[in-house]
């Protein structure tokens, strides 16, 4: 098959997973700026579902994105390791934005498998985490995985900047993409190993941005979806969408362009500068590993 695929893995349970992991590690990487009022039942739920009861996950690590509420308080109450981003500029130098963030998250983790959840839904369960990690534990040819979520009517669909921007630029210049339900959503689970080949661009770019160089690095069938029911979280105000679409646009057409064009430039790359992994400290209740940088860059959306 060379397609996107949907994967049926509503049989599988976390203690089924559990004995296919064959020593791979999982890590729950959560990205939070100012989730004070949603994080905390999201970790407490992982933590005693995937954690105490059954050990599906390793580590469950909460990136405080420089929050100005009590998100890193009630994250480490509810049993995350907590790591400031302040942290991880200050080994690597500083970024902004989503990708930014998903990127740091990758630095002071360690699992092979990394499954990222945003810090605001309000209908999370920790059969999500199962669900997502399913394909990369059973196939080794998938690099990532994405959810098909039903959007109340009152959220839009698919999301205001999904239907209106990211998926009519997948269906114009990358059909072969276009039956991935939510490309642009926060929850996902990763491998490491084919991520970290991979630049990783800053800001809302960075989930069209992924999808698309993993189906150029490994073919549209290194990407699987998943079922996970009902999500709902908290919205964003239009203003603030208005800048997601242009730079979610912004980063797709530059992709395109730069892969149709022979002979056009790379996009602007800060390096990243390499290091051994550090002696795992701890941070705010739990252990964290530092990592080396994913693929040595970080990519600016031109």
């Amino acid at each position: 098959m060379t397609g996107v695929r949907t994967f049926d893995v509503a049989d599988w349970t976390a203690e089924r997973l559990v004995e296919a992991k064959h020593g791979r590690t999982i890590s729950l990487c959560i990205p939070c700026r100012n989730e004070a009022a949603t994080v905390g039942p999201i970790v407490a739920a992982a933590c005693d579902a995937l954690l105490d009861r059954v050990p599906l996950l390793d580590e469950v690590i909460v990136l405080d994105d420089r929050s100005t509420d009590d998100t890193a308080a009630v994250a480490a109450a509810a049993g995350a390791s907590v790591v400031p981003i302040d942290l991880v500029h200050a080994e690597h130098g500083a970024g902004d934005g989503k990708g930014n963030a998903l990127w740091a998250t990758l630095q002071i983790s360690f699992g092979d498998v990394v499954v990222w959840c945003d810090g605001d839904v309000t209908t999370f369960t920790p059969d999500w985490i199962v669900k997502l990690v399913a394909p990369l534990l059973l196939d080794e040819t998938v690099a990532i995985v994405k959810p098909v979520f039903e959007r109340p009517t009152d959220e839009g669909g698919g999301g205001r900047t999904t239907e209106l921007v990211a998926r009519p630029l997948l269906t114009l210049f990358e059909p072969e993409l276009s039956r991935i339900a939510q490309p642009l959503a926060g929850e996902c689970a990763i491998r490491r190993g084919m991520i970290e080949r991979l630049p990783i661009v800053q800001g809302w770019g960075a989930e069209i941005a992924m999808i698309l160089d993993i189906a150029h690095e490994y073919g549209p069938a290194a990407i699987a979806q998943v079922e996970l029911g009902e999500r709902r979280h908290r919205h964003q105000p239009l203003s603030a969408l208005a800048v997601q679409a242009t730079e979610v646009m912004a980063t797709a057409l530059e992709r395109v362009q730069r892969r149709r064009i022979a002979g056009s430039p790379e996009p602007s790359v800060r390096a990243m500068p390499e290091r051994p992994p550090a002696s795992p400290p701890r941070v705010d209740g739990g252990p964290h590993a530092q990592r080396l940088s994913v693929g040595g860059n970080i990519v600016d959306a031109q």
